[in-house]
C-alpha cells in the first residue's frame, strides 16, 4: 500500500513552484503522480523507464497490450521521441498544440516498451494546461500518462475522482480543480498517407481538415488486433449501474423510464436541459444544451460517476448529434452503454 501525498493547487492564485519541484522529483525518480490536463485527469510516470510505467498498469488495473500516451511539454521534445515527423503532423502540431489532440508516430525507441505496447509507434501529446506544461517542463522527462482512474470506469474530472479509485495506489497527486475539456484528447495517426482519426475528442474532425485536408475515421478496432491508441479495444467509462442509450423523442424516452419503473427499478437520466425539463425519474442529471455540446462533453463524466451512491438501477441517457464534439461524447456513451435504443 502506498502513501498518497495530495497537494492543493486549486485555491492558489499562482502555481507554486515547490509543488512542482517536488511533484517533478516524483516523477524523476520512478514513481506515479496524477495531475490535471486540459482533458481529465492524468496518471503519470517516467515514459522512459519501463518499472515505474509499470506502476501505471498496476494502479490501474489496465490490460498490457492497451498502449499509453507519451506528455512532453514541446515540440522539440516530441520529436526527439520520433524516427521522423510526417508532414500531416507537423502542421496539426502548430495548428492545435498544444492541445486536446494525441499524434501517432513512428517511434524512435527512447520511451519503454509497455508505453507502446510493443507498436513501432507511439502517441504523443502536448497538453495544454498550466499544471501539466510546468510540471513536464520542471520533469524534463517525456511522461507516460492515461487517464487517473480504474481501468474500464468514467474518467476523472476533479482530483476527488482520482482520489477516489487511487488513493494509496500512487505516490502523488496535485489537485488543480476540475478539469476543462472534459473528455480525452482526439487520437489521430499520422503514419498513414491520409490522417486517421482514431479517437474522436477535443479537436473535432472538422478543424482536422481545414489543416490537412481529407481524414480517414477509425472507430471501430478490428478483434484480435492490436490497439494503436488508447480506448480503442477494451469497455471503458461504465457507470455503476447499467447504461441504456436512448435516441427518442421525449415521451417515446419517458414510457421506457415508466415501463422500467413498474418493473421496480430506480431510474437515473442523463439528458440535456431540453429532455430533462420534459421528464420524470428517480433521479435527473442535467448535463448541457444540445445547441452547446461542449457544455454536455464537460459535465458527461462527472455524471457517469453521480448515480453511484443513489442506489439506481438503471441509468437512461439522452442520444446526441454525432457533429462536431458530439462525435466524441457518442463514442463514450456507445462504450459505456450495454443497450442502445433507437
Amino acid at each position: 500500500m502506498t502513501h498518497t501525498v495530495r497537494w492543493n493547487l486549486h485555491d492558489n492564485e499562482k502555481i507554486n513552484s515547490k509543488v512542482i519541484q517536488e511533484a517533478a522529483r516524483f516523477l524523476r525518480d520512478g514513481m506515479t503522480v496524477a495531475f490535471p490536463t486540459e482533458t481529465v485527469y492524468g496518471l503519470g510516470a517516467d515514459a522512459t523507464n519501463e518499472e515505474a510505467v509499470g506502476k501505471i498498469f498496476e494502479a490501474k488495473g489496465r490490460p498490457a497490450d492497451n498502449p499509453l500516451i507519451a506528455h512532453v511539454a514541446t515540440k522539440e521534445q516530441l520529436t526527439d521521441l520520433v524516427d521522423n515527423l510526417p508532414d500531416s503532423a507537423g502542421k496539426l502540431i502548430d495548428a492545435f498544440s498544444p492541445g486536446p489532440i494525441t499524434f501517432v508516430l513512428p517511434s524512435n525507441g527512447t520511451c519503454a516498451k509497455n508505453v507502446t505496447a510493443g507498436l513501432s509507434t507511439i502517441a504523443i501529446r502536448i497538453p495544454d494546461h498550466p499544471i501539466a506544461l510546468q510540471l513536464l517542463k520542471e520533469a524534463d522527462i517525456p511522461v507516460a500518462a492515461p487517464s487517473a482512474n480504474i481501468s474500464g470506469k468514467p474518467s476523472p474530472t476533479t482530483a476527488d475522482h482520482v482520489w477516489f479509485d487511487l488513493n494509496e495506489k500512487i505516490s502523488g497527486l496535485i489537485d488543480g480543480g476540475a478539469t476543462g475539456v472534459g473528455l480525452e484528447s482526439t487520437v489521430i495517426d499520422c503514419t498513414a498517407e491520409i490522417p486517421i482519426i482514431l479517437r474522436p475528442g477535443g479537436i473535432t474532425m472538422e478543424q482536422i481538415k481545414t489543416v490537412v485536408g481529407p481524414v480517414l475515421v477509425d472507430l471501430a478496432l478490428a478483434s484480435g488486433n492490436k490497439p494503436k491508441a488508447p480506448g480503442m479495444k477494451y469497455t471503458h467509462y461504465a457507470p455503476e449501474a447499467p447504461l441504456w442509450l436512448v435516441e427518442a423523442t421525449v415521451d417515446k424516452f419517458q414510457e421506457i423510464i415508466d415501463h422500467e419503473q413498474k418493473n421496480g427499478k430506480k431510474i437515473g437520466v442523463m439528458a440535456s436541459y431540453e429532455t430533462a425539463s420534459r421528464v420524470q425519474a428517480d433521479q435527473i442529471i442535467q448535463l448541457g444544451s444540445r445547441d452547446d455540446l461542449s457544455e454536455v462533453a464537460i459535465n458527461l463524466y462527472d455524471a457517469l460517476r453521480a448515480f453511484k451512491n443513489a442506489n439506481i438501477d438503471l441509468i437512461l441517457c439522452e442520444a446526441f448529434p454525432e457533429e462536431g464534439i458530439g462525435q466524441a461524447i457518442m463514442n463514450r456513451l456507445q462504450k459505456a452503454a450495454s443497450s442502445y435504443i433507437k
